[in-house]
């Protein structure tokens, strides 16, 4: 009797289920946040306080310096060049030479995050931007989620961001809302829902912001016009500043677009909506949350609204800039707030997720992500995996060259695909990666890309094709 009242006792203690919520964030740089940039312009307290209060790494990075491929990596657990989806959907801009070939969707048969929590008991859904297939076969309603809020192909909002929007998974629009605070509303609603009905759940909340058209309610911008009277100094340079030797383009060197700053701010707000319910339904402990971006800040192009710097380029690009992201977990009744240095990418959400929720890892889908969760435990933990890589073999709409990289400890080796040329960066000393030391570290080099080409030949990846006169692209 006394061991059927301990067995009886026990299981009322058993841990629930988490419940997941994720943050995803288009096109924020790692420089947008005050957490990471406490010289920002822009106001972001509620994501500071959930950096303060989580993990905040200050190693992570996108699998991609462009959105698709990096919302494949977060679904899957793998490097979007393991199925040639390694740029937007469907980018194909050629320069000297065409693009490799590009596969536009995240296949069927890949057993997503979502469909893996699903499978032990998660109601889960979608909201915002999808973009990772081009019919609805490919929609997240096919890909593990129980409820899809404005997932479709489209990679920027149609109509924009103000109602009436062009989108065929929102209904029942109010005219002049705007279209952050909807999905946040709409994400309440559906945590709402799925508590009330006592189910673990996993929302998934994939904002447009802070993605072009730039557009924000009309007095938050005067709001940041007047803050921007105040900031001296030239907003742009000549492309040569930020990467010497190449071709001039606008480059934004200041941060003081008040469109933006507003669109940020609304993007902060909605994710303290949706943080202050979890509190009031008394989650909060309970809750994994997860906060992050598919790439860096757009500062070549569309009007370069934002700046990377003191990162060198930004969206499109395989530097710093375009690759490094806000990277938060928060889980507090497991672990306490910290920071850790150790590099992490977005591939690491997926069994890190699952590792939480006491979910059976599935090492054969999530072949490139690893568990975080030592990094959680303590600052000082580590994990096993000495390099992470990049492949991006296109000609960006934002000016980036097709190119890869392998970053391995502090040192961070970039290739360039027209013509093989490779740079080395120390980035503990020289974040901006202003000082190329391949020259006087050869032997580094040589390692470092020799590794790097045996990774493509592991995951098959795909390079420049040839285009009329120039037949013959560099083959690593």
């Amino acid at each position: 009797m006394r061991l059927l009242i301990f067995f009886l006792f026990s299981i009322t203690f058993i841990k629930a289920q988490p419940n997941v919520v994720f943050f995803l964030v288009d096109d924020l740089g790692y420089m947008d946040i005050g957490a990471y940039n406490d010289a920002s312009f822009y106001e972001t307290p509620n994501i500071d306080n959930l950096a303060k209060t989580g993990v905040k790494f200050t190693n992570g990075y996108a699998a991609n310096p462009v959105c698709s491929p990096t919302r494949y990596s977060i679904m899957t657990g793998k490097y979007p060049s393991r199925v040639d989806a390694t740029n937007w959907f469907s980018g194909t801009r050629s320069g000297k030479f065409k693009s490799a070939p590009l596969h536009s969707n995240m296949p069927l048969k890949e057993v997503t995050l979502a469909e893996a929590l699903k499978e032990n008991g998660y109601r889960t859904a979608f909201l915002g931007k999808w973009h990772l297939g081009p019919t609805p076969e490919f929609w997240p309603e096919n890909q593990g989620f129980d409820i899809n809020v404005g997932g479709h192909n489209r990679g920027s909002p149609p109509g924009g961001y103000f109602s009436p929007y062009k989108n065929p998974r929102l209904k029942n629009l109010k005219d002049g809302e705007y279209l952050t605070d909807r999905l946040a509303g709409e994400a309440i609603n559906i945590i709402n829902e799925f508590h009330s009905k006592e189910e673990p759940f996993f929302v998934y909340l994939s904002f447009y912001n802070v993605h072009t058209p730039l557009q924000a309610p009309k007095k938050l911008v005067e709001k940041y016009q007047a803050k921007a009277t105040s900031i001296n100094g030239k907003e742009f340079g000549p492309e040569e500043q930020v990467w010497p030797g190449a071709k001039e383009r606008k480059v934004r060197i200041l941060q003081k677009h008040p469109t933006y700053a507003a669109m940020v701010e609304k993007m902060d707000a909605a994710v303290g909506k949706v943080l202050s319910r979890l509190d009031e339904l008394g989650i909060e402990e309970e809750t994994i949350v997860c906060f992050t971006s598919d790439n860096g800040g757009l500062s070549t192009s569309e009007g370069s609204p934002t700046s990377n710097l003191p990162l060198r380029g930004g969206k499109g690009w395989v530097y710093e800039g375009g690759i490094r992201e806000p990277f938060i977990i928060k889980y507090p009744s497991m672990f306490k707030p910290s920071v850790s240095k150790v590099p992490v990418i977005s591939t690491d959400f997926y069994p890190t997720i699952l590792n939480l929720a006491g979910v059976k890892a599935k090492p054969k889908q999530h072949l490139d992500g690893v568990s975080l969760t030592p990094l959680l435990n303590s600052p000082k933990g580590t994990i096993k995996r000495d390099s992470i890589f990049w492949h991006y073999p296109h000609y960006s709409n934002q000016g980036g060259f097709p190119g890869g990289a392998i970053r391995s400890g502090s040192y961070k080796l970039v290739e360039r695909y027209e013509d093989g040329r490779t740079h080395l960066f120390d980035l503990n000393k020289d974040p901006g990666e202003s000082i190329d030391i391949a020259n006087a570290n050869r032997d580094k080099v040589d390692s470092m890309r020799k590794e790097l080409h045996s990774w493509y030949k592991k995951v098959d990846a795909k390079f420049l094709q040839p285009k009329g006169e120039n037949r013959n692209p560099w083959r690593p």
